[in-house]
């Protein structure tokens, strides 16, 4: 199971919200390359990233933070928020980014995940971002009616072989994950589930080895010292 930290960036800072909420918003790093460094010296591969600008309007607004971040550290990176294009896709992975998440269009233009799997294979990663299994878009502001679990299925099916499974009612909150939904989402698709949302302890890691998911995302726990990152990912290894 891969552990990846996350890197939240809003107005070129690094932040945590808390169930996606942008009034409910703590600043963390002024300087995301900072918390990068930080989750590579403490022995991350992966770092998650996601513009919750590029998220909210559909325009990246944090590439220049993205890139500094790509020239500073050697972990694999995917990146996420406001990818809506097959252009977008292409300068992303082309950058050096190593995989890209597609929210919101996989829900409105589910045909250009389709093309962009054919193009570029296990590089792209669908972020389905739920409350109460209904799917939220447009840096979730914008609730859908949805079925995160069918349209996992959907896109197992298109090729897709990661899926990023966000309970946005647990995001921020420090709470733990949703167990139930997580193992209903692994038993909905095909592609590998990476678990995000709600994880406030270490405990609440490892109680997710045995879902089946392949990784799992963590945010505010590993910037307030709930969890040890360095410390976590030595227990796991």
């Amino acid at each position: 199971m891969i552990i990846y930290p996350a890197i939240d960036i809003r107005g070129g800072n690094a932040v945590r919200l808390v169930e996606g909420d942008f009034d409910r918003e703590t600043t963390f790093d002024a300087d995301p390359v900072d918390a990068a460094r930080r989750w590579e010296a403490a022995g991350a591969a992966w770092i998650h990233i996601v513009d919750l600008d590029g998220a909210r309007s559909g325009v990246g607004h944090n590439l220049d933070a993205i890139l500094r971040i790509r020239a500073a550290v050697g972990c694999r990176l995917q990146v996420g928020g406001g990818i809506r294009s097959l252009t977008t896709i292409d300068n992303l992975l082309g950058s050096g980014v190593d995989r890209v998440i597609l929210g919101s269009v996989a829900v409105n233009d589910p045909s250009l995940v389709t093309t962009a799997v054919r193009s570029h294979a296990d590089r792209i990663a669908v972020g389905l971002d739920a409350r109460d299994g209904k799917l939220a878009t447009s840096g979730w502001e914008t609730q859908t009616e949805a079925d995160a679990f069918e349209t996992a299925r959907v896109m197992g099916e298109s090729g897709v072989c990661h899926i990023i499974f966000t309970d946005i009612r647990r995001d921020g909150t420090l709470t733990g994950p949703n167990v139930d939904a997580l193992r209903q989402m692994v038993g909905s698709t095909t592609a590998g589930v990476i678990a995000s949302g709600g994880i406030g302890s270490p405990e609440d890691v490892l109680g997710l080895q045995g879902t089946g998911v392949s990784g799992v995302i963590i945010g505010r726990a590993i910037y307030d010292g709930r969890v040890d990152l360095k410390r976590l990912l030595l227990q796991m290894s």
